[in-house]
């Protein structure tokens, strides 16, 4: 196998939602997926055909060999997923009787808040192209500081780095997020986000229009930034120096009859990378490719199960990359 040109870092964990939807005070029956936006990123992209290393962490319970044989059956390598035998695997339990996902995490002291600086070697960060980080990992010690260490080493080797801005209330004390990722922003080529991930941003105007939105995340750092706005698709402006051509681009989405929206945003994130991956640096193209591997996640079920390969992809009018 010739080694991957992308890694992906970040938390496995496994959802459990209520079957049917609705309230967890009220399930009589829960439904167990493996989950975390960067297990569905590296998932993502493996379906994509650019499988890549990923690094995290999941206990030696249950869970985590459940997780572990999951990456595996999506193909991705498991050199760099860490077991801990002195640690449990992150659960979340997702409430959506509000009709808005809601989280409650058991994730005190688990595998994926352990995750240790030099858990990837130099080398390999420098084999990579590009390097891939969730905020989640950001919320906890010593996993915060282990991700905070791989991003200014890929930053140093020329690397391009990329933060998703994943933000879960739950995880955060007051003015922690921003304090976090204002300091991590500095050494990140390319940001994505959705504008609910940014509202606890006070530089940020989360009424603002998407390009203004995307210029101001630039202007802490990064060279690029992708905002996927739901229904109405997805911004994006990069600036000289991008690994994108310098510009602006919007894609209103795909029309497609969506049954599950759960990790359509990791997929718009997997699909981006992908075209990053294959050299593409128009920033039209990367949108459109993007937005159409977000389409195809949402008409089946399941985040991770739902993650599409090409063919899916050029069913909705991708045309691939």
């Amino acid at each position: 196998m010739t080694d991957p040109g992308l890694l992906v870092a970040g938390e496995t964990l496994v959802d459990f939602l209520p079957r049917g939807g609705g309230s967890l005070a009220d399930a009589e029956t829960l439904d167990r997926r493996a989950g975390g936006a960067p297990a569905n990123v590296a998932v993502g992209l493996a379906r994509l055909g650019y499988a890549p290393w990923f690094w995290t962490r999941v206990g030696t319970d249950p869970f985590g060999d459940f997780l572990v044989e999951t990456l595996e059956d999506h193909g991705v390598p498991l050199r760099f997923v860490e077991r801990d035998p002195t640690a449990k695997t992150t659960l979340a339990f997702v409430d959506d009787g509000a009709g808005e996902a809601a989280f409650s995490f058991y994730r005190d002291g688990t595998a994926d808040t352990r995750l240790e600086p030099d858990g990837v070697p130099e080398e390999t960060v420098r084999a990579v192209d590009a390097v891939y980080v969730g905020s989640v990992t950001l919320a906890s010690e010593p996993s915060r500081t282990a991700t905070v260490d791989l991003v200014e080493r890929a930053h140093a080797a020329g690397r391009t780095v990329v933060l998703d801005l994943n933000f879960r209330p739950e995880l955060w004390t007051d003015g922690a997020f921003e304090r976090v990722v204002t300091d991590l922003l500095a050494d990140v080529d390319v940001v994505t986000a959705a504008r609910e991930d940014l509202r606890t941003l006070s530089f940020v105007d989360t009424t603002a229009d998407p390009e203004t939105l995307a210029a101001t995340l630039c202007e802490r750092g990064p060279s690029t930034a992708f905002l996927t706005l739901g229904e109405a698709g997805a911004s994006a402006l990069a600036r000289s120096g991008a690994p994108f051509a310098a510009g602006t681009a919007t894609h209103d989405g795909y029309d497609v009859d969506a049954v599950d929206t759960t990790g359509a945003g990791d997929a718009f994130t997997a699909g981006m990378l992908a075209s990053l991956a294959e050299g593409t640096r128009d920033l039209s193209a990367t949108l459109s490719f993007a937005n159409a591997v977000a389409a195809a996640s949402t008409t089946a079920t399941g985040a991770m199960a739902a993650l599409p390969t090409r063919t899916d992809v050029r069913s909705v009018g991708g045309d691939g990359t």
